[in-house]
């Protein structure tokens, strides 16, 4: 016999009922940490409030004393030059990648995508300790490579001991983690740009730089948009790597917000001003983002 339909309350609210759980989840492990780390960036929060309790509210002293700090806006500019600079090469390099998937034929294009889902699989840990055995002084396969090649001074090179070289290994190792999901993303945008556009820009003698320019880019503009923004939220943030491989050296070259954040917080244990910071951060990344967006949308308005 069919059941009896349920009461249509119950058949209103069941959908809620439904995601209630997940919303729940999400609100206690996204929205309780950062409305916590914003009350407590407005108190006086140090290891002693941390074991007996009793946190006095400062107001905004805690964002004064950073604001004041040159430290702070060092810190500032290398998070932006870390972020503009990984950015760039991944959608760079994301979309050459992208173009020659394009161009590839069957079983080629599989190994190529297949290799860039292991690369973008591999655990953030994993891949930065083989960084870190690659670069190794003594045994490192880079060193080696580089020595036989007849580059004798990169023998026993230390490189995590100077700054510009570690600085550049975290932007190797960023970029390589990232490159395949811009790849990918774009790849599959592409295969939805009508073959027609191309054979008459061919007919019209247009070549690959005028194609791109002309029907490629625009026609993805939006999927670029999003790309990039993702990239500079996925970039900005990285604080793994970094904390693995040289936790914020040498001589704090490697220190990005999320790093100077989790130092003043945990090794000063200046939580206050550490949360200060973290919520600085957001702020930063969320207007980068706005303006992003904003000129995306402004764009698309012009085209439309």
């Amino acid at each position: 016999m069919p059941t009896a339909a349920p009461p249509a309350p119950l058949r209103r609210v069941w959908p809620y009922l439904l995601v209630a759980p997940t919303v729940v989840g999400a609100a206690y492990l996204l929205v309780y940490p950062l409305v916590r780390n914003i009350v407590m960036s407005f108190q006086h929060f140090r290891l002693g409030e941390l074991i007996r309790g009793g946190a006095q509210f400062v107001g905004t002293a805690n964002y004064t004393e950073v604001l004041n700090d040159p430290e702070f806006w060092t810190v500032v500019r290398r998070t932006l030059l870390w972020t503009a600079l990984n950015t760039a090469l991944i959608i760079v390099i994301g979309t050459l990648v992208a173009l020659m998937l394009a161009r590839l034929g069957r079983r080629l294009r599989l190994a190529v995508m297949s290799s860039l889902v292991l690369a973008w699989a591999t655990p953030v840990i994993a891949a930065t300790t083989i960084y870190q055995w690659l670069f190794q002084s003594r045994f490192g396969v880079v060193n080696w490579i580089l020595d036989q090649l007849g580059l004798h001074g990169y023998k026993d090179y230390a490189w995590f001991a100077h700054s510009n070289a570690t600085f550049a290994i975290l932007v190797l190792l960023i970029v390589w983690q990232s490159v395949p999901f811009a790849a990918l993303t774009l790849y599959g945008g592409l295969t939805t740009i009508p073959g027609e556009l191309y054979e008459s820009a061919v007919i019209d003698g247009a070549g690959p730089w005028k194609t791109f320019r002309l029907i490629t880019f625009p026609t993805l503009r939006p999927l670029f948009a999003l790309v990039t923004s993702l990239e500079v939220i996925w970039t900005f943030k990285c604080f793994a790597q970094i904390w693995v491989v040289s936790q914020g050296g040498p001589d704090g070259a490697t220190t990005t917000l999320p790093v100077y954040a989790f130092q003043i917080a945990q090794s000063l244990h200046k939580y206050d001003l550490g949360s200060a910071v973290s919520t600085l951060t957001v702020l930063i990344l969320l207007a980068a983002l706005v303006f992003n967006l904003r000129r995306m949308f402004r764009q698309e308005g012009e085209t439309s």
